[in-house]
């Protein structure tokens, strides 16, 4: 036997010597558990994520043992779940000898609009009036809360406007065995949205009222394109996708990550099967035979809606059970990156890819794939119903359309607004959030999360829209987020904030964006004068050689803030 596989372990029946393989021994006990939580589903490799979830679900964590033996059932290395473990934020991998995290985690947003809200002063006060033992404190990215920051979360409650006696006192409560499950909101539900002439227009489309083609072209008369961020005009998508050899498949990315949007979140929350529609839809023109729908793990309330509609519709008959499959994120903003999306539905880390600006022929499992987001499908219906004029007509001159826009910050109505696309940030401002907070002057704000840059108020009668003039002072409109700052913020800081989300959130697949993050902040954070020439250095590096939009679009918010806030240097 060789004893560079094997090792020798006591004496086995007999008086032979009995050996083990070498490394981390399977548990019985754990090889059962798992087993239990799997139940008699055939196991599959692009299912991995979703196992780690029901683990860290059970359990509380992620230990080596569970670990081993969700490697055994799988016939994988351990190595190769550790490395899709580790990579995701939301999993608690524990080793051998160390303790788990306490059986409590309150989560508090850090981003932008949470840290105007005065997120850091909570997540000090909470901090103090936990016992460690028995409640971890962490900072989380968005979580989708912008028009209620400070937002938290505790457990799976999710708190807007959170201050830190709601959270410790839902933390005592856990201690009483209190529920901390997702409060599912009013929505519109199946029977309801059939009722008000739901899934009309999917049976019409099912039974040949008009082509590919001629939907198509509506699509593309109507001006409707990508709302996720890049603006690919949906309609082009279709006709690639539909242009290669089937089987073919879908994706829709619910990973809505980017620091200030909020849009889905909203439209899920409220009208879920818009959405359904839209994406049967289009699944029926493209010929997809299944729909992935991938969504980001800090949206619990969010996920149960849509298990139970999604069984709904299995049941009514209007889908065969399987066809559209719910996977949850586990948080990595990187995901909201179609490619990076793709890799994490096939149970893969999620790293980018290099692609054209659209799936096809590499998409899903290898299959030609159309991907949307879900405010770019949840028009498709009015679209086909009212006309793409319609749609159209909603936009100004030059930018047709209507847009959902996430404001927050230091406005006094923040929310989810629908106004056209070219609207300004000064209109949307005073005629659609009531004007600046009390006692705030406006001073700066995003117009497309935190990669689409940061411009000062003496520029917020820009048309935003993509491209255009808003392209000319290299900012982009993207997810359609628009964070307002006042005379009371600090751009730089601001702009820290920004980079340091970057940071945490990069891959780390390519140095120019790994190395690149960590550096801006460190130059931003450093005392003395402010060492312009490395950050111009480092800037184009990530803009010329990252892999993906985010080492590209990283430094926009640090460019904007050199050229146009020098009183603040």
């Amino acid at each position: 036997m060789d004893s560079a596989v094997k090792r020798e372990s006591g004496r086995g029946k007999g008086g032979r010597k009995a050996f083990l393989p070498k490394g981390r021994q399977l548990d019985e006990a754990a090889l059962a558990e798992v087993r239990a939580l799997l139940g008699d589903q055939a196991v599959r490799r692009d299912l991995l994520i979703e196992y780690l979830h029901l683990i860290q679900d059970r359990h509380g964590h992620l230990s080596a043992r569970h670990l081993r033996a969700l490697a055994e059932m799988m016939r994988l290395s351990q190595a190769e779940i550790y490395e899709v473990a580790s990579f995701y934020d939301h999993f608690d991998i524990v080793r051998e000898g160390e303790a788990p995290p306490p059986p409590l985690t309150i989560r508090i947003c850090d981003s932008l609009s949470c840290m105007l809200a005065g997120a850091e002063a909570l997540l000090a006060k909470v901090e103090v009036g936990v016992d460690p033992a028995r409640v971890r404190v962490a900072r989380a990215p968005c979580m989708g809360g912008c028009d209620v920051a400070p937002a938290g979360r505790v457990g799976n409650r999710e708190v807007g406007h959170a201050d830190a006696d709601t959270l410790l006192a839902l933390a005592a409560g856990a201690a009483r065995n209190a529920d901390l499950g997702p409060r599912i909101p009013d929505h519109v539900g199946l029977d309801a949205y059939r009722r008000a002439g739901g899934y009309d227009a999917l049976a019409r489309i099912r039974a040949g009222a008009v082509q590919f083609g001629a939907f198509v072209q509506m699509l593309a008369e109507a001006g409707l394109k990508g709302l996720g961020g890049a603006g690919f005009p949906a309609g082009t998508k279709w006709k690639i996708v539909r242009g290669f050899p089937g089987p073919r498949l879908m994706t829709i990315n619910g990973d809505e990550g980017e620091p200030g949007t909020f849009k889905d979140r909203y439209y899920l929350e409220h009208d879920p099967h818009r959405l359904l529609e839209g994406a049967l839809i289009a699944a029926h023109f493209i010929e997809a035979e299944r729909i992935y729908l991938y969504m980001r793990d800090e949206y619990p309330a969010v996920l149960e809606i849509l298990r139970r509609e999604i069984t709904a519709l299995e049941r009514s008959g209007l889908i065969v059970p399987g066809f559209i499959e719910l996977r949850r994120g586990a948080g990595a903003y990187i995901c909201g990156e179609e490619s990076a999306m793709i890799e994490s539905i096939e149970g893969k880390r999620g790293l980018p890819r290099h692609r054209p600006p659209y799936i096809a022929e590499r998409g899903l499992f290898g299959r030609p794939t159309l991907n949307h987001n879900v405010e770019t499908l949840w028009w498709v219906r009015d679209i086909f119903e009212k006309g793409p004029q319609w749609f159209a007509d909603q936009g100004r001159p030059g930018h047709p359309g209507i847009r959902s826009w996430s404001v927050s910050g230091r406005v006094r109505q923040p929310g989810v607004k629908l106004a056209p696309a070219g609207i300004t940030a000064r209109e949307l401002i005073e005629d659609h959030c009531g004007g600046m907070a009390e006692g705030h002057v406006f001073k700066a704000y995003l117009p497309g999360g935190a990669s689409g840059g940061i411009l000062p108020a003496s520029m917020a009668d820009i048309p935003l829209d993509f491209g255009g003039e808003l392209a000319a002072v290299d900012a982009f409109v993207g997810s359609h987020a628009v964070v307002v700052l006042s005379d009371r913020d600090s751009v730089r800081e601001a702009v820290v904030n920004l980079l340091s989300f970057f940071a945490h959130e990069s891959c780390g697949q390519c140095t120019p964006c790994r190395g690149g993050t960590e550096k801006l902040v460190a130059l931003l954070r450093r005392d003395g004068p402010l060492d312009e020439p490395a950050i111009r250095d480092i800037e184009a590096v990530m803009r010329d050689a990252s892999i993906c939009g985010l080492g590209q679009a990283a430094p926009n918010p640090v460019n904007h803030w050199l050229r146009y806030f020098g009183e603040e240097r």
